[in-house]
């Protein structure tokens, strides 16, 4: 099996992180990874936000929490958030966003970075305690979070692969 699909079958969401943080590199590279995946008709009408400040990220998910009505959501205490964010004006830009989210998983995998993806933003984002922490985290004014990735070092090894139970045929 070829590097790439090793990366692939290794992933796994993680949902536990340690402390240590990620270098601004690496979180960059990983980014980067997200800018690099294809969106509809090249448009690329995407922005992406990296936050490392933890109170920001605290902020975020409080807003979150009580929009949801869960008290004590915390994103799974990540070390860093990097929150693709799109125009709603276009009709791809779930899409564009799923892809960028999935190299940014991939990337954050090849780093060591455990990964896991919140969905928790959309369709909230224009309520105005969640529309207040998005304007101080600089997420254009109109634009929607369909998914963020969390991201940090696993606080214990990453889980373990699971058996594949996909099924395809060829024809």
């Amino acid at each position: 099996m070829n590097e790439a699909m090793k990366n692939i079958m290794a992933r796994r969401s993680v949902r536990e992180f340690s402390d240590k943080p990620i270098s601004a590199d690496v979180l960059k590279e990983i980014t980067e990874a997200g800018i690099a995946a294809p969106s509809g008709m090249n448009r690329k009408t995407w922005h992406f936000t990296i936050v490392t400040d933890q109170k920001k990220i605290a902020d975020l998910a409080k807003a979150i929490g009580g929009v949801i009505d869960r008290k004590d959501y915390n994103f799974y205490q990540p070390t860093a958030l990097i929150i693709p964010s799109n125009d709603p004006e276009n009709h791809l830009g779930a899409d564009d966003n799923a892809c960028a989210m999935q190299n940014i998983m991939l990337a954050a995998q090849s780093f060591g970075v455990g990964s896991v993806w919140i969905n928790q933003l959309k369709g909230i984002c224009n309520e105005p305690t969640i529309r207040t922490q998005l304007d101080t985290l600089k997420i254009p004014g109109n634009y929607v979070v369909f998914g963020l990735a969390a991201l940090g070092f696993p606080k214990n090894d990453f889980p373990p692969a699971h058996e594949f139970t996909g099924n395809y045929d060829i024809v």
